[in-house]
């Protein structure tokens, strides 16, 4: 099978949310993406990460978790409870989706994104094989960091001033198998010369390792 590169629908109660679903040849597993306030599945910085995993034969799920209208409403991107069930009702779908059928699961969140997925991993147990959080905001999901059983990386910018402390605090709490990277002088964006890629580089040895 030559790899799979798919616009996909996935019904959520009485809407449908849109994604960009990548399956190389032999994947060894699958990550599915938990973006950021105002980010989706167009965000440059997630598309670089997720190139990098398809190069390693880990296949991607790129979701937008908001409607178009819904992301409009300013609230709606830090109700982490909405974007954990809408990761849920993903996780879901990928259990049954034939391109994906068995394949082991990991999760990458982004900044609030983040906190969506150590929900959706403390919720999913050992159905989660591995999270990563890019930047992200961990506390945000700190009443059930001690119930993620999932192998965990936590990975912040050297100059991420304020977010650091929150990944410091969230990571004492996290009792599974954990890691806490940071990228020596980047910021919450990890937008300077180099620093995406040593996430990506992160990412894809954690994936590896566990998927």
């Amino acid at each position: 099978m030559k790899q799979l590169n798919n616009e996909v629908h996935i019904p959520v109660n009485n809407i449908s949310i849109e994604g960009n679903l990548v399956v190389p040849e032999q994947a060894r597993g699958v990550v599915l993406f938990s973006h950021g306030s105002g980010s989706g599945r167009f965000s440059p910085r997630n598309q670089l990460v997720a190139s990098v995993l398809n190069q390693a034969k880990i296949a991607t799920l790129l979701l937008d978790l908001l409607t178009q209208e819904e992301d409009q409403i300013y609230e709606n991107r830090f109700n982490i409870d909405l974007l954990t069930q809408r990761l849920l009702s993903a996780i879901d779908w990928l259990r049954k989706e034939k391109a994906t059928v068995g394949l082991k699961i990991g999760l990458f969140g982004a900044s609030t994104g983040a906190a969506s997925a150590l929900s959706a991993a403390a919720k999913l147990g050992k159905e989660i094989s591995a999270v990563v959080s890019r930047g992200g905001r961990p506390d945000l999901a700190y009443a059930v960091l001690d119930k993620v059983v999932s192998p965990t990386l936590l990975i912040v910018g050297g100059n991420d001033f304020g977010v650091i402390e929150l990944n410091q605090d969230s990571y004492k709490k996290i009792l599974s198998e954990k890691k806490l990277a940071i990228v020596p002088g980047a910021t919450h964006l990890f937008e300077e010369p180099g620093a995406l890629e040593e996430v990506a580089q992160l990412a894809k040895d954690w994936f590896k390792k566990y998927l």
